[in-house]
């Protein structure tokens, strides 16, 4: 005689078309709930910034006074900062040199690129000609008499994100220099 099989438990029954549609609204809200929030956090961190510029030097490596005029050539060091986690390509970046609201130069730098979160130092130099000065009223940082320039520097450009969204940025910063009449020094300079 065989032996006897037993029966194999009976199948559940197949799933209604309600559940398995449920089952697809409630994975569907929750798929859809953590890609926000993926997107929240990825643009919150990922954020483009500006770049930061810093005024690290100035120097004068001639200056003379002659009849009330003044001739000089100022050179100047910047370092910009790319805080971003992309290259920073920067392409219309431009230095101002103005005294008492004239502008006395102009220079207009190349475009580059600065690498994910580095530094570029940047010099210029402004061969200024000579221009009269009202001897009489010149100021200073409050240290004898000194002439008061201005340099004006400009960086615009654009920041790619993670290679696929591209963020225009742009940064400006404005330096106050001042110059020792009597010999030609910088008293100091502020951003």
């Amino acid at each position: 005689m065989p032996p006897h099989r037993k029966n194999p438990p009976p199948l559940p029954p197949p799933p209604t078309g309600r559940t398995t549609l449920s089952s697809c609204i409630v994975a569907t809200i929750f798929l859809t709930f953590i890609t926000i929030i993926i997107l929240i956090i990825f643009f919150t961190l990922f954020k483009p910034q500006p770049p930061t510029i810093s005024l690290t030097a100035v120097k004068l490596p001639s200056f003379s006074v002659t009849n009330a005029t003044v001739t000089f050539t100022l050179s100047h060091y910047v370092a910009v900062y790319n805080p971003n986690h992309g290259v920073f390509t920067h392409y219309d970046t431009s230095v101002h040199l103005l005294f008492a609201g004239d502008q006395m130069g102009f220079l207009f730098v190349p475009a580059g690129k600065i690498e994910a979160r580095r530094k570029v130092y940047l010099a210029a130099t402004f061969s200024v000609k000579s221009f009269p000065v009202d001897l009489d009223r010149v100021n200073g940082f409050g240290v004898g008499s000194g002439l008061e320039v201005e340099l004006r520097m400009e960086v615009a450009g654009r920041v790619r994100v993670m290679h696929f969204f591209m963020h225009n940025v742009e940064a400006k910063v404005e330096c106050k220099v001042a110059i020792g009449i009597s010999d030609g020094s910088v008293l100091g300079f502020r951003c």
